[in-house]
């Protein structure tokens, strides 16, 4: 199984082809995801600092404007990988929303 390295928050071995907003919160990280998942407001963008995931999708392609910035809501764990969310609940002070879907 892949093993995710959330910088600030620790490693977890994460079940491979999981969407890795999911993973990053069934770990305790307080990652946004206003939206529910639908690559619509970008507050569950993270860093990418190793790793390597799918392409963009569309919906990032029109919403992420920086090479290491992606959209947890639409990538999968394939491999180990190392992360960075960008915006959280604690330092946002913001509800995360609804869960995203599998």
């Amino acid at each position: 199984m892949p093993k995710l390295t959330v910088i600030g928050y620790g490693k977890y071995t994460v079940e491979k082809g999981t969407k890795l907003v999911l993973a990053l919160e069934d770990n305790g990280v307080d990652i946004l995801h206003r939206c529910g998942g639908n690559a619509r407001c970008t507050t569950c963008r993270v860093e990418i600092h190793d790793g390597d995931f799918c392409e963009l999708s569309s919906g990032e392609t029109e919403m992420t404007y920086e090479d290491r910035l992606r959209l947890s809501c639409q990538i999968r764990v394939e491999g180990d990988a190392t992360v960075r969310p960008v915006l959280t609940v604690e330092s946002t002070g913001k509800k995360p929303g609804p869960r995203p879907a599998d």
